[in-house]
């Protein structure tokens, strides 16, 4: 999973044309046995996040009280239904993502911010530690409007704990997602899958006010 340095996001022209078809999945989580396509249960909440390599970043929320669902997936680019080797090639403008289906009854989007921002760097740009390239940028795409205003709340406030502490400032992109594509089944829950696998999560040690 080490990335390839690809730190400059193409534009329409330069993006790789992708595909119609979807990646094929067999759709159910290797840990909880839920599905991880739709439909999903009713109520449910959506909150799409790019923290590096999807593996460790998957992982970090698949067990959490209250979320349904987690998935490896793609997005924040412009080439539809895109491979692994090409969102690592740096064409495709996506970058590496986790989709969470929770409950917001039993956790709250707060929370799930909170371990975001405090689980990896979110001011290192189009990297994170020895992962480099666009694919791995901190990213975060909303579901709602409700949800975008707690986002950069969140972002705002972590941002004064980082400046307080002699961090940099925050690089993480926050969008409106607009579509998500599932990545390969292999990469579905890999370190579930494969227990000793590369994870390179690293957080600052900075704490994330409660909001």
């Amino acid at each position: 999973m080490l990335g390839r340095e690809n730190t400059r996001l193409p534009d329409a022209d330069q993006a790789l044309p992708g595909r119609e078809r979807p990646v094929e999945i067999s759709g159910e989580h290797h840990v909880t046995g839920h599905a991880i396509v739709p439909p999903f249960p009713d109520g449910s909440e959506e909150l799409v996040l790019g923290m590096g390599c999807f593996w460790g970043a998957e992982r970090l929320f698949w067990s959490l009280p209250g979320v349904h669902a987690t998935a490896a997936g793609y997005a924040g680019g412009t080439t539809p239904n895109p491979t692994y080797e090409e969102v690592c090639s740096g064409r495709t403008g996506h970058a590496e993502v986790v989709r969470i289906i929770y409950d917001p009854t039993v956790i709250g989007t707060p929370e799930l911010l909170r371990l975001f921002w405090e689980s990896h760097d979110p001011t290192q740009g189009m990297r994170q530690g020895n992962d480099v390239g666009s694919q791995y940028r901190s990213m975060i795409l909303t579901t709602s409007p409700a949800q975008r205003q707690l986002v950069e709340q969140s972002r705002d406030e972590y941002a004064r704990a980082l400046e307080a502490s002699g961090r940099g400032p925050v690089t993480t992109e926050i969008v409106d997602l607009g579509s998500f594509y599932y990545a390969e089944e292999y990469h579905q829950q890999y370190l579930s899958k494969n227990p000793a696998g590369y994870c390179g999560l690293r957080g600052t040690g900075v704490s994330c006010p409660i909001f």
